[in-house]
């Protein structure tokens, strides 16, 4: 198993208590005692408490998108693992740029597959490629934005203009 595989299973095992008992228990101490029960001598580098703090931080806004494309599941109907693979595979995909898409959305099938039920995968699957489709086609508006700017003559620099700007 890889560290980072490692550090989101931890991850999905402390964000499931936090929800299952409604959110009252603090979340990182919650997370800080399951790596002490499950990796005591896992160094993350921080990794488990970026992704925690994330999540929670941008829960709302997570939320609304899985409720967004899976809007025949109400968000309290998820079953409470799948929610909290959703809500880490979202973030990851959303807001980490250092992590590559296919990585967020391949390790939160993973996490279903291993700790949800029997389609749990193909549900994840289908919601976090909703979430990227629709990421995908805004980074294609955006980078096309970006392009005909650039393309658009600068000013051009004249002696008068290099003068007054010293």
């Amino acid at each position: 198993m890889s560290n980072r595989h490692l550090a989101r299973t931890i991850v999905i095992q402390s964000l499931y208590q936090w929800d299952f008992n409604d959110k009252k228990e603090d979340v990182f101490e919650i997370l800080t005692k399951n790596k002490t029960s499950f990796a005591p001598e896992f160094d993350d580098g921080g990794f488990m408490a970026n992704l925690v703090k994330g999540v929670v931080e941008k829960q709302p806004e997570i939320d609304a998108l899985i409720t967004k494309f899976a809007p025949e599941w109400p968000l309290e109907q998820i079953t409470i693992v799948d929610r909290n693979v959703l809500r880490l595979g979202t973030y990851e995909l959303k807001y980490e740029d250092k992590i590559p898409a296919k990585v967020a959305i391949n390790e939160a099938i993973e996490l279903a597959k291993t700790f949800g039920g029997e389609s749990s995968g193909k549900f994840v699957n289908g919601v976090l490629g909703a979430v990227y489709k629709e990421m995908g086609e805004k980074e294609i508006d955006k980078q096309q934005r970006e392009k005909a700017s650039a393309e658009k003559p600068a000013p051009e620099a004249t002696a008068e203009t290099l003068t007054e700007n010293s």
